[in-house]
């Protein structure tokens, strides 16, 4: 557990008048999201059945929520979501969406294993989004225009935050830039990959960290976990910005095109978990019965913090946290809900 206390930090608004802002930034946000992309509101489920691979796996080794259900057989086990990766693009088959449509929704997840830190709890609320296209347009010009898109839906939910609360209104970069994550290991080899992603945050202000899953060729290893069946490892990314208050990078959003039949072959077996292929949702992805995708998530409370100026997750999030973090965080004067 990492927890940064920011010297001299003093809230800008009480908690009731955070809880309001908090309010109006995820319905301004929603709002431009769905205007920009073009995608529409959708209901999501929280749990999944364990048997039809529709859970994400995240790196492999986090622990699910899981439980049985009196209405079901005693073998079937339901698991919490850990993300709705999956399940976003086998809904845009089954409620029949078509080319260039797509939905989001709201995601609430619970991650048991997550390391906690001012970033981080074991709750996790984002917008869920996923989009139809065509096989030929699983390309970086296709993740780059999207991206940038989500950062003008940022943009603008930030120039309407600032007016409304000009003086609590973090102030963020006014484009975003793409490395990959070769490029960042080339660049900082010396250093771990959060270290760069901290190096390149604070002189791009705003960053799209691409290519991510895969191993590197200095190191041998991957910059950082990914599940392998649902992104493609050489076509997905994270959007983090500098985060000035907490002197660190702050990741906002993970995305990518979806894998196709050929990358999900290719990237079970580099992972060692070829037996997912029996799985239902593998069997339809890879005889081609599901359509090619682009989509990602997009953190609730991350959005609040980072456009707030906020030190703790804790103080736009109410979830479980140790006595002893905070303790530490109400005797810096940061209110954890």
């Amino acid at each position: 557990m990492e927890l940064i206390l920011p010297k001299d930090y003093h809230p800008t608004l009480t908690v009731r008048d955070t809880e309001a802002a908090i309010v109006y930034i995820r319905e301004t946000f929603q709002d431009k999201l769905a205007s920009i992309l073009g995608v529409q509101r959708m209901s999501a489920p929280m749990f999944v059945e364990k048997n039809t691979g529709l859970n994400d796996n995240l790196n492999g080794v986090e622990r699910p929520v899981a439980f049985d259900m009196k209405a079901m057989p005693k073998d079937d086990t339901i698991e919490v979501v850990h993300s709705l990766a999956k399940w976003k693009r086998l809904a845009l088959k089954r409620y029949g969406f078509g080319m260039h449509e797509g939905l989001y929704t709201n995601m609430n997840a619970i991650r048991r294993d997550e390391d906690l830190d001012n970033f981080h709890s074991i709750y996790v609320d984002q917008w869920d989004w996923e989009k139809i296209i065509r096989k030929e347009e699983r390309n970086t010009d296709t993740l780059e225009i999207t991206v940038n898109k989500v950062f003008k839906a940022i943009k603008e939910t930030e120039k309407l935050v600032s007016a409304r609360y000009p003086g609590s209104t973090y102030r963020l970069g006014d484009h975003v830039s793409f490395i990959t994550t070769q490029e960042l290991e080339d660049r900082w080899p010396e250093l771990s990959p959060e270290e760069r992603e901290d190096k390149i945050a604070k002189e791009e202000k705003a960053v799209f960290i691409m290519k991510i899953g895969d191993k590197l060729k200095r190191s041998g290893k991957p910059h950082d976990g990914r599940a392998p069946d649902y992104d493609d490892w050489q076509l997905n990314g994270d959007l983090i910005f500098w985060y000035e208050p907490l002197q660190k990078k702050l990741e906002i959003s993970s995305m990518g095109i979806r894998v196709s039949e050929e990358s999900l072959r290719e990237q079970l077996k580099k992972a060692h978990c070829e037996e997912r292929a029996k799985l239902p949702f593998h069997q339809m992805l890879l005889k081609g019965e599901l359509p090619y995708t682009i989509g990602g998530g997009i953190g609730q409370s991350r959005l609040c913090m980072l456009l707030l100026g906020k030190a703790h997750i804790g103080e736009v999030q109410a979830s479980i946290w140790p006595k002893d973090m905070v303790e530490k965080c109400e005797a810096d004067h940061i209110h954890v809900l």
